[in-house]
């Protein structure tokens, strides 16, 4: 694993009436990344957060916003993500049929472009785009809601990202999504994550925000060192 892992809050489980301040705690707590999901009611059966949300996160926080597009057509959406002010466009395999057009036209836009995978689709369906890519984002749950199991298939499926993408000689951060917590995290950064995106296990975490983000931090540091 290169440097630092990165613990991505994702905002899909804060309070949205308290918002600024949750950033804040995050930012505080050492989060890397804002992760925010973008959900359309179409390709994922959720509606949730548009440019606007992005716009207001910008405001609240100097850390890097990484927007997670479950969305159809997303290519229609980069330019309107980007001026809201997206770090990150993550967009879903299963939802560009013209892949590395989109993701060469989310680089032109001056914002690092990601891939996402559905636990359905193979890792292999990335292995023509990995050098265009900034992250890979492998969904460790079914996408459209938080709250969901760690798919045990997860691990195996890391592992052949991170094959892949040493085969290509690509530096693309290898990104897991769902179902992330102090029991799991571990078994991802061995198989080959160096990125995790959670949302119950900070902003929902008993003990607060930054209890939660030094909860999974130090779950990943025994991991690492037990590797």
């Amino acid at each position: 694993m290169r440097g630092r892992p990165i613990l991505s809050a994702s905002i899909l489980a804060a309070d949205f009436t308290q918002l600024g301040s949750a950033l804040q705690a995050a930012e505080a707590g050492g989060a890397d990344w804002i992760h925010i999901d973008v959900m359309d009611g179409h390709f994922v059966p959720a509606l949730t957060m548009g440019p606007f949300v992005v716009e207001a996160c910008r405001r609240a926080t100097r850390l890097p916003l990484d927007v997670h597009l479950m969305v159809d057509q997303p290519e229609t959406l980069l330019t309107a993500f980007r001026d809201a002010g997206a770090d990150a466009l993550t967009v879903h395999v299963e939802a560009c049929p013209q892949l590395y057009r989109t993701l060469e036209t989310i680089r032109d836009l001056g914002v690092k472009p990601g891939a996402a995978l559905n636990p359905g689709t193979p890792a292999a369906a990335l292995e023509d785009v990995l050098p265009l890519l900034d992250r890979v984002l492998v969904m460790s749950v079914n996408p459209g809601a938080y709250g969901q199991p760690f798919l045990e298939g997860t691990p195996a499926k890391l592992t052949r990202v991170r094959a892949l993408r040493e085969a290509a000689g690509s530096t693309a951060w290898i990104e897991v999504d769902g179902g992330i917590s102090p029991e799991t995290i571990g078994r991802a950064a061995s198989a080959g994550a160096e990125a995790f995106v959670a949302a119950n296990a900070i902003f929902r975490h008993p003990q607060g925000i930054q209890a939660g983000l030094q909860s999974l931090r130090h779950a990943l540091e025994r991991s690492l060192a037990g590797a």
